[in-house]
């Protein structure tokens, strides 16, 4: 079998990913919908995620899984997908996103993390990041609509970026924001995008699909 040719090869892209079990993900969608639709509609976004990272042959793709790389779904992705599974730590958000950056950054030049809830990503968004962290910046993230981010990629570890941020809620952005200005670091913005968290937003997830 032809070895894939990546247009980034030092580059690594991480997804986490929480495995979609009723009652566990996307509870912000109740009660408008049943804890089962919640976990069909966090199916549905994590597979378009993983289409989308695997069909772009940019890099090599982890998937980082929770609570256990040994659930169906997961094992399931890595038959289907171009990548290879890890499970998350334990810890805060930040926490677990750290290490899989120090682990990433351990085998490639440059990482890129993003979440598995974003439709509105494409191909060039990544190709952006992953152009921008090769050609000098030591952060580039992709902010979210509702204040938090999507996307960050590093250089190298960066496990202060990850300290004391209020996860899950609308001050994650600026809070990182004032985090890479007093480290001295150089960073890229990349476009907003909006990610699937309220019914508001699977409203505006299925009009897209549909449009």
């Amino acid at each position: 079998m032809e070895a894939v040719q990546f247009e980034f090869p030092s580059a690594v892209i991480q997804v986490f990913c929480k495995a979609p079990i009723a009652g566990q993900v996307k509870t912000r969608l109740m009660p408008e919908l049943s804890a089962e639709q919640a976990a069909v509609v966090h199916r549905q976004l994590s597979l378009r995620t993983l289409a989308l990272v695997s069909a772009a042959k940019l890099c090599a793709v982890q998937l980082w899984c929770a609570p256990s790389a040994q659930h169906p779904f997961f094992i399931q992705a890595a038959r289907d997908y171009a990548l290879s599974l890890q499970t998350q730590s334990s810890g805060d958000l930040g926490e677990r996103m750290a290490i899989a950056l120090r682990s990433g950054l351990e085998s490639y030049q440059y990482a890129v993390l993003m979440g598995c809830d974003c439709p509105s990503f494409t191909r060039d968004d990544l190709v952006q990041a992953l152009t921008a962290l090769k050609n000098g910046p030591e952060v580039v993230l992709a902010p979210t609509e509702d204040g938090g981010y999507s996307l960050i990629g590093l250089k190298r570890p960066q496990p202060a970026l990850f300290k004391g941020i209020s996860w899950s809620s609308a001050k994650v952005f600026a809070e990182t924001q004032r985090k890479i200005k007093a480290l001295k670091l150089n960073s890229v913005t990349l476009r907003t995008q909006w990610d699937v968290d309220t019914y508001a937003d699977y409203l505006r997830f299925i009009d897209k699909d549909n449009g």
